[in-house]
């Protein structure tokens, strides 16, 4: 067993960040990404196809979401699984900001039939809302 998760028990929150996107991180991933769609950047657009604003690229958010556990890893483990289920938009305003809360709690470790440890994430905007469900996070050891 990895010695990163040693001691560590099933329900333990074993990393927890806070991350600020502006619509900034929105350009930035925009032109990295080559995702250029309006709703991203434009409130026009995003308000005539039924939303409440600009949004956050879906995967923006999932990679937002799975990095503190990237970090926490470090180097005792890879990432062989991760899968969400988008819940809900994080709406980007024009002037300051949006928070997403990113959580990961432990929901099975290694054992004799598996050497893989599994993370249940937890992903939540300012408003207290889940924005991805179902986030599941499969690690195996180094």
């Amino acid at each position: 067993m990895s010695a990163l998760w040693e001691g560590i028990a099933v329900g333990d929150e074993v990393v927890s960040e806070t991350f600020v996107l502006t619509r900034e991180h929105l350009v930035r991933y925009a032109g990295a990404s080559g995702d250029f769609n309006p709703i991203h950047y434009r409130d026009d657009v995003a308000k005539r196809v039924g939303l409440d604003g600009v949004l956050a690229h879906g995967m923006l958010t999932m990679g937002i979401a799975i990095s503190p556990v990237l970090t926490w890893l470090g180097d005792s483990g890879s990432i062989h699984r991760y899968q969400v289920r988008f819940t809900k938009p994080v709406y980007v305003p024009a002037v300051g900001s949006a928070q997403l809360t990113c959580s990961a709690r432990v929901t099975t470790l290694p054992g004799h039939d598996s050497p893989d440890l599994t993370l249940s994430l937890t992903v939540t905007a300012e408003s207290g809302q889940t924005v991805l469900g179902k986030a599941i996070v499969v690690v195996t050891p180094r």
